[in-house]
């Protein structure tokens, strides 16, 4: 059974830094690609980052310079590092991850894409 669980969520000042875990299990992602999506309460799912099996990898300009996504193919893990953060990224956070291979970053950034989801974990920035 594939399962995908998020770890390292919770309270910080705005301006700080926290660091989300994802280890997946039940399959090798070797050849998939692995990120993170967020939802705020009140709003639709959105996408922060993600990293293909090829290393490439495509952030939400909300969040560009301030997050950096990394993986361990060897654990099956994809770490989402934040810093400067600020209230408006108070979201649940999602690990996330699709087998298909799409030419364009705009379907990486479609939640319909992935196939597979963590349970979520809860991120609150505080002002």
């Amino acid at each position: 059974q594939v399962q995908l669980v998020e770890s390292g969520g919770g309270l910080v000042q705005a301006g700080g830094s926290l660091r989300l875990s994802c280890a997946a299990s039940g399959r090798t992602f070797n050849g998939y690609a692995m990120g993170w999506f967020r939802q705020a309460p009140g709003k639709e799912r959105e996408f922060v980052a993600i990293k293909r099996s090829a290393g490439s990898t495509y952030y939400a300009d909300s969040v560009k310079g301030r997050f950096t996504i990394s993986r361990d193919y060897a654990k099956n893990t994809v770490d989402l590092q934040m810093s400067g953060l600020k209230p408006e990224d108070t979201a649940v956070y999602y690990c996330a991850a699709t087998g298909r291979t799409f030419y364009t970053s705009a379907h990486y950034q479609r939640s319909q894409n992935y196939d597979y989801w963590g349970q979520g974990i809860q991120v609150t920035v505080s002002s």
